[in-house]
Formats: structure tokens, sequence, C-alpha cells
């Protein structure tokens, strides 16, 4: 071996350790760079000059093993390391991490395809969700309905806060409290009469026209187009909603005006209840109205509650008759239709049967919303057995009608009671009220959650969530094999294998942790332990080429 290839060998060795050298000061660089995956130089041997060959044992003489010289050293590949990096939490939601294999896949505005562990994204100004870089990052849109089809190919993932609305009609609501069981019962409703209407030819009847009553000097009480203010009358002692009425138009005779009266004091008439409520009139002209059982359904008129606005006059004055009987408990709260509009309901209870089964209550439900002429929505029970426990209800589902709303019509939903109990609670009064309904208001998509498995869950303003969409991730079969890219950005090759797009927690891509961001897996202290070895390995090979050199130098004195 000649000194002059002595120096070729000690420049190899130079030459390779200037590559450890740079792989180690990169990874150093790229220490705080997030995701990033460190790289080792890894040496190999060059051709070794074979001064011997090996002989074989012989008779008398053993073998000999071959005499080579190695001619330095070359660099053999330049590995990188996909150990997991550490997991930083960020607090921001857009931020993704990988607890596993995979990598996110982003695409331009090209349509070319890249692969990173970086996922440091956020939202621009189309509300797509994009890389630092601007990239889309892809997966998989869900439809209106929520669902999301992995099979299907992979797109943008739009995340749109502040733009995307959504309502939610009411389908379900729940019932809590206790009914006192020691509650008197419920055996009669109130009675109101009427001062006798009457015409010409004495007392009126239903199919009297309006117009052809008369006061006690004869003076009609009403005439065509004049305005009935009906306002003021309570009902369990709450006020019912005020309405206006013009003869002609809306009602025209005694029955008409006695059916509109019936509608809006919300009177339940149906004849399986077995009562007689109602708003009729007697053989005297009087009209009479009967409510429904219990106190929480007496409707009281008072004096001047009817008017006729036109004429300034009072024509229809009521008194109490007979009070009702059986104290009971009202609650009222609000649904929501498909347009997200509030409607008003209101229940009515009252104890209708206590024995040795346990007891009973009936429940009476009305709306003012509803669109019908009655107010009326239905009845049921509510029945309790000997321990005071929910035994079981009817009249659970109601229907309120929304014609000309623009909303679904009708809407209905069910009522739930089973929370309830019937103890006695002594001088307590009932309970009743509602805890629960799923129905919900107009609101706007303000904020999103990603979940291990890459689902992207919105969160509206109203308080309900709607799956968005899912991450993709890919996976590769030799991911070495990738080719890095510039922006924390990698890109396939022939010996990385395709990309198997799945979704998080499939196969081997691992799991989605929000919120968060890996960081770089440089081991800083290996790092320096390889720096110091690449810096020694540099200087031994320099000393071996200034050796080579002072030897080469004595030959040339030789020489002289």
């Amino acid at each position: 071996m000649s000194v002059t290839q002595a120096m070729s060998t000690g420049a190899s060795g130079l030459y390779a350790n200037q590559i450890a050298l740079e792989v180690i000061g990169d990874n150093i660089a790229n220490l705080n760079t997030t995701a990033f995956k460190s790289n080792r130089a890894d040496f190999e041997t060059q051709f070794a000059l074979t001064l011997r060959d090996g002989t074989a044992p012989g008779d008398g003489l053993g073998g000999t093993n071959p005499s080579q010289v190695g001619l330095g050293t070359a660099l053999g590949a330049i590995q990188r390391s996909f150990i997991q990096g550490s997991i930083s939490p960020t607090g921001n939601p857009s931020d993704l991490a990988i607890e596993g294999e995979g990598f996110f896949v982003l695409k331009n505005s090209s349509n070319e395809q890249f692969y990173t562990r970086d996922g440091a994204f956020g939202l621009d100004t189309n509300t797509n969700l994009v890389s630092k870089d601007g990239y889309f990052v892809q997966g998989w849109q869900a439809d209106a309905a929520g669902n999301i089809d992995t099979t299907a190919a992979t797109s943008a993932l739009v995340i749109p806060i502040g733009t995307l609305t959504q309502v939610q009609a009411t389908a379900q609501t729940e019932f809590d409290g206790n009914l006192n069981a020691d509650s008197e019962l419920a055996t009669s409703g109130a009675v109101q009469t009427s001062a006798p209407l009457l015409t010409a030819n004495g007392p009126a009847t239903a199919a009297t026209a309006l117009t052809d009553l008369v006061d006690n000097s004869g003076t009609a009480l009403f005439s065509t187009g004049d305005t009935i203010r009906i306002s003021g009358v309570s009902k369990g002692g709450f006020d019912l909603p005020d309405q206006n009425i013009v003869v002609g138009t809306d009602v025209t005779t005694v029955g008409d005006l006695m059916n509109n009266m019936q509608s809006a004091f919300a009177i339940n008439t149906d004849p399986t209840l077995g009562e007689s409520a109602g708003v009729t009139i007697d053989n005297q002209g009087q009209i009479v109205i009967s409510s429904n059982l219990g106190s929480a359904n007496a409707v009281e008129v008072s004096a001047g509650d009817i008017v006729n606005q036109t004429k300034s006059t009072a024509p229809l004055t009521f008194s109490t008759t007979t009070q009702a009987t059986g104290e009971g408990v009202t609650t009222s709260f609000q649904v929501y239709d498909s347009l997200g509009n509030p409607v008003n309901v209101r229940l009515r209870l009252a104890q209708i049967q206590k024995g040795d089964a346990g007891t009973t209550w009936q429940y009476y439900a009305e709306s003012e919303d509803d669109s019908d002429l009655s107010n009326v929505l239905g009845s049921g029970t509510i029945s309790f057995d000997q321990n005071g426990q929910f035994l079981g209800s009817t009249g659970n589902n109601l229907s309120v009608n929304l014609a000309g709303t623009g909303a679904v019509d009708p809407l209905q939903f069910t009522m739930d009671f089973s929370k309830m109990t019937g103890l006695n609670n002594g001088t307590t009064s009932s309970d009743f009220h509602i805890t629960n309904q799923d129905g919900k208001p107009y609101g706007v998509l303000v904020d999103f959650s990603v979940s291990e498995d890459g689902v992207i869950t919105g969160t509206f303003s109203n308080g309900l969530e709607q799956t968005l969409g899912q991450v993709a991730l890919a996976t590769f079969t030799n991911p070495n094999g990738l080719k890095q890219l510039p922006d924390n950005n990698f890109t396939i090759t022939e010996n990385s294998g395709t990309p198997n797009i799945v979704a998080p927690k499939q196969s081997n891509a691992g799991r989605i942790k929000a919120g968060s961001l890996e960081m770089s897996n440089v081991d800083l202290v290996r790092e320096f332990i390889g720096l110091i070895n690449a810096q020694t390995g540099f200087s031994a090979s320099s000393r071996v080429i200034r050796t080579a050199d002072e030897l080469l130098q004595e030959l040339l004195l030789i020489g002289r």
C-alpha cells in the first residue's frame, strides 16, 4: 500500500465524518422543529486491497488467513428515525398530533399530495383546515345528517365556523317533581254564568245573531263591524292571551262567540274525560262556562273582561255559580319547531283518583301557539303506586298544529314522566316542572373538537353538536423510503410504497391527540456524543493525511 493511498484513505474518513457532522448539525438545528424526525449517518467499508489470499490447511501445515488493507470508509446511508416524539399540549383545537405511525395527508392548489407529521393546522378565510403553508388537510366531509363514508375519496376538510347554522325540533321532553298525594280530589270544575242575553222576541239561543241582541231598554248590543275585546280572563290563576273579535267577520252568532271563547279558554270537551266541560247557553239565554276539573283549570271572567270596544260597553258579565274543587298544579314550558321558533305549552294537573292501588292525576295540555281554532292539545293521566312511585302514563304524545308558520306541521313530541313521584309532602304544594327538552333554537357553529379517531365535531351556540368530518391518515410499508421536502413534508418514492389512506385508529395509523403537537424526536445527549465522535474521527483522519504527507516528504528528501 503506497503512502499516497494512505492519504486517500484518510481523505475518505474526512469526507465521511464531514457528512456525519452535517447530519448531526441538521438534527441539532431542528431540535425544536415540530414533528422533526432525526437522521443518522451510517458508514460502510470501501474495497480492501488484498495482499495475500488465504490458504487451506495441508499435510503438516495449517491454513492461512487472507491479508487485506482497507481503502477507507464511505457513506452507506442516511437513516431517518421515525421514533415517536413527545406530545406537547397547545390548547389550540386545530393542532393535531399523531400517536402512532401514520402521516397527515395534504394537497396543494395543484392537487399534488404530500405527507407530514406536523399537525400545526388552522383555518383559512374559507374555513378550510390547512397547514402552515396553506396546504389543504385531507379527510372525509360528513353529509348533512353527520354520516361519514371513509370508503369514498378524500377531500379538503371544511369547518365552517361562524357560517354553519343549525336548529333542532323538539322530539322528547322530560319532567320531574312530586305530585302531592294528600291533595284534595278534583270532583268538579268551576262554573260561571252570564246575565241573560235577550232579543226582541225573548231569550237568545246559540243560533241568535249577535246583531239581534238587545239590552233591557231594547238598544242593540252589537252592530256589524264592532270589535269585541276579551282581556284579563284568567285560568287557574294565570292570565290568558288577549284577543279581538270582529262582529260579522270573526263571529256572527252567539254560538260562534261561544265556540271562540271555548277555544280561547282551552276547555277540553273530549267526551272520554267524562266531564261536563264547555261553553253552552241555557233556556234563559245565559252563557255557561263549565271549566275542566280542579282549581288549575278554573276559568274566571271578571266584570269588564269582555267589552264592545266600538260602543264602549260591557255586554257580557259573568258571575261564579260553582267553585272548582280539588287543588292542582300548572307548569309552562317551551319547545321548538323545525325553524327554531319557540312554541309555548302549558300543562294543568288535577288529582282525580286515590285508592288502594295508588293515585292518578289528570293532565290537560294546551298551547296558545296552536294554529287550530282551539288551543287544546289533549289530555292524559299519570299514575303512581302505593309507594308513590311512577306506575305509568297515558296521552304522552302531543301534537301542536303549526299551519301557516313555514315549519314542519305538526310539531310532535313525547312527554316522559318516569322521574316523577306521588308522595305525600304534607302542607307543601305539588312540584311539577320540565327538566329537559331536546329541541334547540337557531345557533351558529362557534367551536369544534377532534376525537382520537379523527372525527371533527362542531359545537353550535345553541348547544347542539354535529359531526362535520374526519381526518385521514396515511401509512406506508417503508416510511424510510419517503423523500423529505421543505416545510416538514414528505413525498413518496418507489421504495416507500403507495400510501394506505385510512381513518385514525385503523391498522397501525395511530390515534389523534387534539390540542397538541408532536415535538422533535432529536436526542440532544446522543447528538452531542455523535458530535464528539465525528469531531474525533475527522481530526484522526486529518492526522493520517498529515503523517502520510510527512512520510512522502521524507521520501522526496531521500531522492535528493
